[in-house]
Order: C-alpha cells, then sequence, then structure tokens
C-alpha cells in the first residue's frame, strides 16, 4: 500500500437517529366506539457504533466519509404498536485505533479487540405513548411524548500501530532494511533521509513456527518531540509496542550520545515510553573489524549493544533471539 494511503487520524462528524415520537391513538373497533388509549413508544434513533475490524490497518476508507448519519426511529401505533428503532450505522477501524472528542480531545475509548463494538454516539430515544399517560383522573390522555433528537458530535479516530517491536533510530539507521531482510515487508530503501514517510508492519518468521509483528516508523530527529521532522506524527505508533529497539549505525559519529538523544526525544513526548523494554542494536557492523567491533563495545558496555549487519545477513538470529526473550519479559501495555 502507497504512502499516500496510509491514514491514522480522521475527524468525522457523528449524527445519531432521533427518536420516533409516540402514539396518541385510542381503541377503535366495531365492538369498541369510545376505547381507551392504546398509543405505541416511538422506535429508538439509531446508533452510530464503532467496530473493530482486523481487516482493516488503516483509516483511509474514512478519510472520505467523513459524516457519518444513522436512521430515525419510527413512529408509535395504534394497539400497543412501538414503532421500529432506527437503523444503527457501525464504523469499522483497525485494532489499536483511539477515539476522542474533537473539542476537549479527550480518549472516549480504545479499539483492541477483533468485533469489540462500543456506541460513539447514543440515538435518541423514542418518545412514550398516550397508554403511558392515562391516570384515574385523566382516562382519556390526547398526549403523546416526542422522540428525542439525536445528538451531532465531531470525533477524532487515530491509530496506533500493534505491533510486538517498535524500531526506533535517526533517518538511515537501518531500520527499513532490517525490516526488508526479516520479514516480508518491502519498504522503500533509499540513501536519503525521510525515506520511510509512513509507517511499515511486517511479520518475523522465528524458530518453531513462531513468529512475531514489528513496526517501523518514520526516523526521529533531535527535537522530534517539538515536531521537528516527521517523529512527532509518528511517535504514537510505537506507544503499543511491548519492546524497542533502538538501532544506530556502525558509521555513527558517537553511538552513545546517538542513542541518549533517541532516548530524550522518547521522554519529552511521553515518559511512559522509557518504562518499556529496550533494546540497542548496532547495523552495519559488516563495516567493522574484530577490533573495532571490541572498541565499540568497551565504550557503551553498560547498553549491552547487539550487532548486526541487514546486508551482510550477520548477527540476526541472535538479534531475533533477545527480541523474543525481551518480549517474554515484557510488561503488556
Amino acid at each position: 500500500m502507497s504512502g499516500e494511503n496510509f491514514v491514522d487520524y480522521v475527524k468525522i462528524c457523528c449524527r445519531s437517529g432521533r427518536g420516533g415520537p409516540g402514539s396518541a391513538h385510542f381503541m377503535r373497533n366495531r365492538m369498541t366506539a369510545k376505547g381507551g388509549p392504546d398509543g405505541g413508544d416511538g422506535g429508538r434513533g439509531g446508533h452510530v457504533i464503532v467496530r473493530g475490524n482486523k481487516q482493516h490497518w488503516t483509516l483511509l476508507h474514512l478519510k472520505y466519509a467523513r459524516h457519518v448519519i444513522a436512521g430515525h426511529g419510527d413512529t408509535g401505533r395504534g394497539q400497543h404498536k412501538h414503532g421500529a428503532d432506527g437503523a444503527d450505522v457501525y464504523i469499522d477501524v483497525p485494532l489499536g485505533t483511539v477515539v476522542k472528542d474533537a473539542e476537549t480531545e479527550k480518549v472516549l475509548m480504545e479499539i483492541l479487540d477483533e468485533g469489540q463494538e462500543v456506541i460513539l454516539t447514543k440515538g435518541g430515544k423514542g418518545g412514550r405513548g398516550n397508554d403511558h399517560f392515562k391516570s384515574s383522573v385523566r382516562q382519556s390522555p390526547t398526549y403523546a411524548q416526542p422522540g428525542e433528537a439525536g445528538l451531532e458530535e465531531w470525533k477524532i479516530l487515530e491509530l496506533k500501530l500493534l505491533a510486538d517491536v517498535g524500531l526506533v533510530g535517526f533517518p538511515n539507521a537501518g531500520k527499513s532494511t532490517l525490516l526488508s531482510v526479516v520479514s516480508a515487508a518491502k519498504p522503500e530503501i533509499a540513501n536519503y533521509p525521510f525515506t520511510t514517510l509512513k509507517p511499515n508492519l511486517g511479520m518475523v518468521a522465528y524458530r518453531e513456527d513462531r513468529s512475531f509483528v514489528m513496526a517501523d516508523i518514520p526516523g526521529i530527529i533531535e527535537g522530534a518531540a517539538e515536531g521537528k521532522g516527521l517523529g512527532l506524527r509518528f511517535l504514537r505508533h510505537i506507544e503499543r509496542n511491548p519492546v524497542l529497539l533502538f538501532i544506530v549505525p556502525a558509521d555513527s559519529n558517537d553511538i552513545a550520545k546517538e542513542y541518549q538523544t533517541l532516548l530524550a526525544e522518547l521522554e519529552k513526548y511521553n515518559p511512559d515510553l522509557l518504562k518499556k523494554n529496550r533494546m540497542l542494536a548496532i547495523s552495519k557492523c559488516d563495516m567493522l573489524d574484530d577490533e573495532l567491533k571490541e572498541a565499540i563495545h568497551s565504550e557503551i558496555r553498560e547498553f549491552s549493544p547487539l550487532f548486526f549487519s541487514s546486508v551482510a545477513q550477520m548477527g540476526l538470529v541472535e538479534l531475533k533471539d533477545a527480541l523474543w526473550k525481551s518480549m517474554d519479559e515484557a510488561t503488556v501495555w
């Protein structure tokens, strides 16, 4: 799917249906000329319901359908017959979608499970028929309630990708190359900054037919938490990854400083991200001989780095083993 088709943020108008009015009917038949009230209730207005659907992985289908309108309830009828409820409208969203109020940006719900359904905008209640209003002093009420009006509310839908491992690094660190080698994903790869303009997901095969999902987001630069580069827009996609893999290339001028800068940007964006299991891996290690590897390892020993090369297929098995172990130990978010 092209970058233009990856949509992870939409603002939609949800309009629920109004309730149907109750009936002010009186029993009339050939045996009863002046019977009592028998008006039925009106049907409720249709709800706007958000539903998890694992067949979707983007909000593209909502980009050009930003007004969602549910059906109105029908009028009640005589003989205590209730009006039909208005038709509900379902909004199918990818798993990992967060729904916010457009005015306050308060999080209202999160859709994490297949088939999960939550009412986003409630339909109006149907009005009660005149049968509800009879009493000993008013035996023939001519009044029936009108139905409640529906609601019109603006909501924000934000997608946060669900993956087991999130790749974090500066542009051109080798994240996309790693994803392309260990999975069937085909991200764009080139030797210039911000080749990755959208998140990419890949299913990584592991031992004994096991697998896990890896997410690659556009590279972070210093100041991303303040809106520089592309990082701020996509940082939310690693909020649900239980393991973060920081990738720094072997040809970096200062590996430790680059790693600390990445940590600082994540902390500015959301301090809770530093509570996740994280690992540091040095990419492009085919550029290094054993002496240089040992020198780098001694310099950043406190971070327990792993070395790998996607192009030369070096250290990938050890990297996947370490990731799997970290996932087993990770706290579920």
